[in-house]
């Protein structure tokens, strides 16, 4: 014999296992609230740029939208997310007919941000939630690692 039984090292496996399931939540997780939180930064901007008008060279401040991607995480299988490009929406910007506006055109029209400011609050609360529920699920795993070593102290 090899100085330990068979079901000795079948527990072992399945504590390293375990463990790098532990550890997968927690990167798993983190990608995503790295990527909620950079979309929650994006549709600041956004908003923050809604009723901005077009600058001296006619062009407008143009909405942009988080693109994210998959990402490995390990050999597990486990996946998260990463952002892989910010892409800015070539819609047209919002012309509205002011000709004593001091940035209208020959033709009196003021060219505005084609941010939609209600778009823009749908996407801050999707990326809300999603941020807090993924913090969320690090605190519930933080806690069960815990409850697991308390176990491990009781005996």
């Amino acid at each position: 014999m090899n100085g330990h039984s068979g079901h000795s090292g079948r527990l072992r496996r399945t504590r390293r296992f375990g463990s790098m399931s532990m550890l997968n939540i927690f990167n798993v997780s983190g990608s995503a609230v790295s990527a909620q939180s950079q979309r929650l930064n994006t549709v600041a901007t956004n908003l923050a740029n809604a009723d901005t008008v077009a600058g001296p060279d006619g062009q407008s401040f143009k909405a942009r939208q988080v693109l994210f991607q998959t990402l490995a995480m390990g050999d597990s299988g486990a996946a998260g997310v990463r952002v892989a490009n910010v892409l800015e929406d070539q819609t047209p910007g919002r012309r509205v007919h002011d000709p004593k506006h001091p940035a209208a055109d020959g033709d009196g029209y003021v060219t505005y941000s084609n941010v939609n400011a209600v778009e823009e609050m749908v996407n801050m609360i999707s990326a809300s939630r999603s941020y807090q529920n993924n913090v969320e699920v690090m605190n519930t795993a933080k806690t069960l690692l815990l409850k697991t070593l308390q176990m491990g102290q009781g005996s």
